[in-house]
């Protein structure tokens, strides 16, 4: 049999012809991450007009993105994912958890970032950087939540690996790889991977709630767990505000989350942001080691004199020698 006839029937060949590319799946990325338009995307990826508008013809062509128009005269398109395209999503994700430990770390597993790390370098330019609209987060209430809350004067959004209650319907322990390190083992010594250390997160922002709460603060939790497991074990805990579910890796992609394997499971890896209601994050806190001191910390943060930053411009560029394809 051929190479080329085997080939036919193998996913990963017929993946590769669509985003097997560097350029490609960079621009996936710059579009997860929010960057939409033809100009924003050539500033983000510093490519060539040529290059991109045949990495997106080919994308579009091949399902994976959607051109929508957003003007008349003349013509613009901002390019969004389809369905299919939400499809690659845990796939840029892995590819990304994938480098940071092998390609851009030791190779060792680890829940929490380090000095210096990539991750932690990462996690810190989210500083001035918008979350990106339009992202809707199935929560502990039944409802889909925006990350954001704009309404309030700032969101304290941390992130967690998993929860886990050990005898209450519906919140399973939490499958895991025994002994990674900067995720704490169940204090009975079940060795359940980020039950332990999210319990007493949840349980500390739930004991300084009234604060945030009389602060104008919103406080908003999330991990890759299904909305299912969070909604048993917020009810078990009584917490007074959502969980939000991030199991299609939406959020964890656009802002390039740091994550780990729990298993044959993506975590994210526990880090706190402070958002404001323009969406832009103000204030990050990775790697978050003593629970406690962030809690404390990240109220201090979002109630603090706010000057907007002013190192990043996150304008639209203009659209003078705009050209896309047709």
């Amino acid at each position: 049999m051929s190479r080329r006839v085997a080939d036919d029937a193998c996913g990963i060949a017929q993946a590769a012809a669509v985003v097997g590319d560097w350029w490609s799946l960079l621009v996936l990325r710059e579009i997860v991450r929010g960057h939409v338009r033809f100009d924003r995307l050539a500033g983000e990826l510093g490519v060539s007009r040529k290059i991109l508008s045949e990495r997106l013809r080919t994308l579009t062509d091949h399902g994976v993105l959607e051109r929508r128009p957003y003007q008349d005269r003349p013509p613009r398109y901002e390019y969004v994912l389809t369905e299919r395209g939400h499809g690659l999503v845990p796939v840029l994700v892995s590819l990304q958890d994938w480098a940071d430990r092998w390609l851009l770390g030791d190779g060792t597993l680890t829940g929490t970032g380090h000095d210096g790390g990539a991750d932690t370098r990462r996690v810190a330019a989210l500083a001035g950087e918008p979350v990106p609209a339009g992202l809707r987060l199935p929560g502990t209430d039944g409802r889909a939540h925006d990350p954001v809350a704009t309404d309030a004067r700032a969101t304290v959004l941390f992130a967690y690996p998993a929860t886990g209650v050990p005898g209450v319907p519906g919140v399973p322990g939490v499958p895991g790889v025994p002994g990674v390190p900067g995720v704490p083992a169940d204090p009975v010594g079940t060795r359940v991977p980020g039950s332990a250390g999210c319990t007493l997160e949840n349980r500390r922002f739930r004991a300084a709630w009234p604060r945030f709460r009389d602060a104008g603060v919103a406080v908003h939790g999330v991990s890759t767990q299904t909305a299912g497991e969070q909604a048993a074990f917020a009810r078990a805990e009584d917490l007074p505000f959502p969980l939000l579910s991030d199991a299609r890796l939406r959020l964890t992609a656009a802002l390039r989350l740091p994550t780990f394997r729990a298993g044959q499971d993506l975590r994210i890896k526990r880090l706190i942001l402070v958002i404001g209601p323009d969406r832009t994050v103000r204030h990050t806190l990775f790697p978050v080691t003593d629970i406690p001191a962030a809690v404390t910390e990240a109220l201090a943060l979002a109630t603090a004199d706010h000057r907007e930053p002013t190192t990043a411009d996150h304008r639209e560029p203009t659209t003078a020698d705009h050209r896309e394809p047709a």
